[in-house]
C-alpha cells in the first residue's frame, strides 16, 4: 500500500506542476497541437494518480492473496504506464524533441494492460467479496 500512496502523491504533484507549467510557460511558446498534447498528458496523469490512490486503498482490503497480487500488478502497471505516457509527452514538448513521443504508445499500451488487469482482479475477486 505504502509505495502506491507515495506514487499517487508523486503522480498528482507531477500533474499539477506540469498543468501549471503548460498553462503559464508553454502555452505562449508552443503551437496549438503541442499544447493539446500537453493537456492530454496532464489529464491522463491526473486521472491515473487518483486511480493509483484508489488501488492503494484497495490493497488494504481483506482480499485473497491472488486478488491482492492482481491489484498490485494493476497498480504498478498504472504507475509505469502513466510515467511513460505522460512524461514522454512532457519531455517531448519541453525539449522540443518529437522522437520522445515514440515512448508514448508504450505507456498507453501498459495503461490498457493495467485496466485489463483491474478487470481481471475484479472478476476473480467476486468470490472474495461475497
Amino acid at each position: 500500500m505504502r509505495p502506491f500512496l507515495i506514487a499517487a502523491g508523486l503522480l498528482g504533484l507531477l500533474s499539477v506542476a506540469f498543468g501549471a507549467m503548460s498553462e503559464h510557460a508553454f502555452r505562449p511558446n508552443v503551437d496549438a497541437e503541442s499544447f493539446r498534447f500537453l493537456m492530454t498528458a496532464v489529464r491522463y496523469n491526473q486521472v491515473h494518480a487518483v486511480v493509483v490512490l484508489a488501488l492503494a486503498f484497495g490493497l488494504a482490503l481483506p482480499l485473497s492473496a491472488g486478488t491482492l497480487s492482481r491489484l498490485r500488478f494493476a497498480a504498478w502497471a498504472m504507475v509505469i504506464g502513466t510515467v511513460l505516457f505522460s512524461v514522454s509527452i512532457y519531455a517531448a514538448v519541453a525539449l522540443d524533441t518529437i522522437a520522445l513521443t515514440y515512448i508514448t504508445p508504450i505507456g498507453g499500451t501498459i495503461l490498457m494492460v493495467a485496466w485489463a488487469s483491474l478487470i481481471w482482479a475484479g472478476w476473480k475477486a467476486r468470490a472474495d467479496l461475497i
